[in-house]
């Protein structure tokens, strides 16, 4: 038997996730097998960012190789917290899925909503949980008007 690696496994979880969240006229796949659901905002515990609070936090995660952030890319489907309010769960895609530069996407995204080593006030969750989501694929249509704004202004045309 063959050594399944986490890539594998979370695209098997992908593939096999029951809840779909709609956007538009698309089904969003959320969450890897067992992966619970954020809770409604009206269940929110005390002191749990919103998910306004997160989306701005993560404004400041840039991709890397465009320099604009990930909100504005529409890269992020989707934010909230786990039950307690302590972890960001994050339903995020790339522009492909072999992108290179998850890692560094992840560490800023990391270093945007976790709160420093020694507990101090910056920050908005104890813990971030990235699930990556193919489907749909991200295509030129989800980046929001400011990012084409910034894409113009680097000489793109969109």
């Amino acid at each position: 038997m063959s050594e399944t690696t986490e890539h594998e496994t979370t695209a098997v979880a992908d593939a096999t996730a029951e809840t779909t969240e709609a956007t538009g006229d698309e089904n969003v796949v959320r969450g890897a097998a067992g992966m619970p659901e954020p809770p409604p905002a009206a269940e929110r515990p005390e002191g749990a960012p919103s998910q306004e609070e997160l989306e701005e936090a993560m404004r400041d995660v840039v991709d890397p190789e465009l320099g604009i952030n990930v909100v504005d890319l529409g890269l992020v489907y989707g934010i909230d917290t786990d039950a307690e309010g302590t972890t960001a769960i994050i339903d995020m895609t790339l522009t492909s899925a072999a992108c290179p530069l998850t890692d560094v996407i992840e560490d800023q995204t990391r270093s945007a909503l976790t709160f420093d080593e020694e507990g101090g006030p910056d920050g908005l969750v104890k813990d971030v949980r990235i699930n990556w989501v193919w489907m749909p694929p991200w295509g030129p249509e989800k980046i929001t008007e400011d990012g084409r704004e910034q894409l113009r202004a680097l000489g793109f045309r969109v």
